[in-house]
């Protein structure tokens, strides 16, 4: 199992902290660095000044939302920063949601997320490969364009630049089954949102087919400290935020995973109490347990103990989001 690292996205501004952890990241032997985003800073600037200032680690998105851009406009953006950093790039996309794709990309939300996230794909397959122009008969994303509010006069284009990699790994942000199963069909990883080693049958019809090779790669908070219930609470805050925050009452999907892994009860609830206001409140309904099984947290011989639990499943990469470099040694140290 390689090791990752997840910075996520920004917040107020750009954390100073997120360039230093990255490069001794890479001092450490991780395999990877992720960046993310939602509705602030984007994906691919960070990682491109972080590429800049590293020279082996490999670069993710983890996720870059596809409602963000145009498939070939991805397809851009991911062959430019694999050129600049020598081949270093993986491509992890996402759907997100309802709220997210429509009040902040000012979009629809696919009617058909499984067809619409297979065409975003084979768009930049097509790109990437550069076999010839982009030709694709799509319901959401059609090249080219013949819609009839177009000219018509739309051409098939080859990519100038020609791709450093065909082969360029593409991961999936997917929850539902049916979304997680099609990643394994037409993708080369996928990026599980929570990952409990101790339930991994929820996952196990989903990926009975993913071929050899497959990536597995989920995101874990990991922190070395005493407190075990102190350094679960910025897990809890996590889980708070999306379950409650990141989807509309009648349709969120952060919650519907939460509750596929046995927690439909309390997932319900977050969700409730985030939904009236009670945003703290919201945070402290979150289980202990659950936040505790998709992360590592606690003391060396606690976090050691719990490592070999994920270890010894099909997770292919665990990417951890760590707030200091001991924890960052200590994880590299116990997964030597």
């Amino acid at each position: 199992m390689r090791l990752g690292l997840a910075l996520g996205y920004w917040g107020r501004g750009p954390d100073p902290r997120h360039l230093e952890l990255a490069r001794e990241a890479e001092r450490l032997g991780y395999d990877s660095v992720w960046t993310a985003e939602a509705w602030g800073s984007d994906a691919f600037t960070a990682l491109t000044w972080i590429a800049a200032h590293t020279s082996r680690i490999k670069l993710g998105t983890g996720i870059a939302q596809m409602a963000a851009r145009t498939p070939t406009a991805t397809a851009m953006h991911a062959l430019t920063l694999d050129h600049l950093s020598g081949g270093r790039l993986l491509l992890g996309l996402g759907l997100s949601g309802p709220q997210v794709v429509e009040g902040w990309y000012g979009r629809p939300f696919p009617k058909s997320p499984l067809t619409a996230t297979r065409e975003y794909v084979e768009v930049i397959r097509q790109v990437l490969c550069r076999q010839g122009p982009v030709e694709v008969d799509g319901l959401f994303h059609p090249h080219p364009y013949r819609g009839a509010d177009g000219t018509g006069l739309g051409k098939p284009l080859k990519p100038i630049t020609h791709p450093l990699r065909a082969d360029l790994p593409l991961l999936l942000g997917a929850e539902g089954p049916k979304n997680i199963a099609q990643t394994t069909r037409i993708a080369d990883g996928w990026l599980p949102l929570y990952w409990s080693p101790l339930r991994t049958g929820v996952y196990q019809a989903s990926l009975a087919k993913a071929p050899d090779g497959f990536l597995i790669a989920p995101m874990a908070r990991a922190v070395v400290c005493d407190d075990v219930a102190e350094g679960l609470l910025p897990v809890k805050a996590m889980l708070g935020f999306y379950i409650g925050g990141m989807g509309h009452a009648a349709k969120n999907f952060h919650a519907d995973l939460m509750a596929r892994m046995g927690f439909e009860e309390e997932a319900r609830r977050v969700q409730q109490l985030f939904l009236e206001g009670r945003k703290e409140e919201a945070v402290l309904a979150v289980p202990d347990a659950f936040a505790d099984e998709i992360s590592l947290v606690g003391p060396r011989e606690r976090i050691a103990e719990r490592l070999e639990l994920w270890r010894t499943g099909p997770v292919t990469d665990l990417l951890v989001t760590a707030p200091d470099p001991r924890t960052l040694r200590v994880l590299a140290e116990l997964n030597a």
